[in-house]
């Protein structure tokens, strides 16, 4: 009697967890950003081109040593086990920044490829 009220339980805490439904985000809320450097091993730079973000959350002003152009309002990815790989440099897409990102693990190569020094993890918006 009891293991089929255990169960009863469970799966009235599974149909309640399936029903709950992650609320998106809609673009007024989203900033908009271009991937502006597509480098090796996800060491990618995002620019902020639309929507107000703490400056001090990314480099106003960020010169790639390498090529010598200027980006402005950029950020490295920190959250590259989540980020599309269907996004391409140049793309442009909506996200936010979670005011608690997950720190999901995935592997990572640790080859070089210059990144401002400020970086925050994302989410897509949808």
């Amino acid at each position: 009697m009891k293991s089929k009220v255990y169960f009863l339980s469970f799966l009235c805490c599974l149909l309640l967890l399936s029903a709950c439904k992650r609320e998106e985000l809609p673009k007024t809320t989203c900033l908009k950003g271009r991937l502006a450097v597509k480098g090796i091993c996800m060491n990618y730079v995002i620019e902020v081109i639309e929507g107000q973000v703490d400056s001090s959350q990314v480099e106003m002003l960020w010169k790639h040593p390498m090529t010598g152009k200027t980006y402005t309002r950029a950020f490295a990815l920190r959250s590259i086990c989540s980020f599309p790989e269907s996004i391409k440099e140049g793309d442009e897409f909506y996200f936010s920044i979670p005011a608690l990102p997950e720190d999901k693990m995935c592997a990572q190569c640790k080859a070089y490829s210059p990144v401002p020094k400020k970086g925050l993890s994302i989410e897509i918006c949808e």
